[in-house]
């Protein structure tokens, strides 16, 4: 057996990928071990050269270490796509949300909003300024610090609605996720992955990738609601 196969993810790919870990080393008794952490500081520890065989991030980032010369280009593949979802405490009032005009309307209504550093963050806040109630909501918004997920701060009660990916939210105790963001301002991350150019093994790290991208992998992306990077 080779060595241990080392990697870095952000947080939402995190029980997806551990799930995968699993069933790859029952299956092929090759050990994997991937630390997930915020996707920003992911991001800076390959960009700095520390050594991991593979890296799973939004597609965004992995462009920039493309650029950076931290991946082999040859080795990347899309692993799972991610929609954002909305929840609120467990037992609360839940606002309807099947329309963009609904979702608006849930927003303004509101006492405070949570949403994450992360793509679905950034995706949010754009909404609001297309909205026009940017400035209005700035006082109510709580940014989930990096690393911590949106539903912990609904859980506590300190944000009344929060949005995420739905892959961070709906295993979290204490909230209700209370649907996806409708079609028409759904945003959807492409994760990827790609084998680092600090690896020393490169054929096995590939190999793992190929698994985590293969239809035997549908199911657990499904179990964690996400679905195939690439569409079958």
């Amino acid at each position: 057996m080779d060595k241990q196969i080392t990697g870095i993810s952000s947080m939402a790919t995190r029980q997806v990928l551990a799930e995968l870990v699993a069933e790859y080393e029952r299956r092929f008794g090759q050990a994997v071990t991937i630390e997930s952490v915020a996707g920003v500081a992911a991001l800076r520890r390959v960009q700095d050269g520390e050594p991991f065989d593979i890296v799973v991030l939004a597609a965004d980032a992995i462009d920039r270490l493309a650029a950076a010369g931290r991946i082999d280009p040859g080795s990347r593949v899309d692993v799972a796509r991610s929609g954002v979802a909305i929840a609120v405490a467990a037992g609360t009032p839940q606002p309807a949300i099947g329309t963009e005009a609904a979702v608006r309307d849930a927003v303004l209504a509101a006492r405070s909003i949570g949403y994450s550093t992360g793509p679905s963050g950034v995706h949010l806040s754009r909404l609001f300024e297309r909205w026009g109630i940017a400035e209005a909501m700035a006082p109510r918004i709580v940014q989930a610090p990096p690393g911590v997920p949106v539903g912990a701060l609904v859980a506590r009660g300190e944000v009344e609605l929060g949005f995420q990916q739905l892959s961070e939210l709906m295993h979290l105790p204490g909230i209700e996720v209370i649907g996806s963001l409708p079609p028409e301002i759904q945003f959807i991350t492409l994760f990827s992955a790609a084998v680092c150019t600090e690896s020393e093994q490169h054929e096995v790290a590939q190999d793992f990738l190929t698994f985590v991208t293969s239809s035997n992998a549908d199911s657990v992306k499904h179990r964690h609601g996400m679905e195939p990077g690439e569409v079958r």
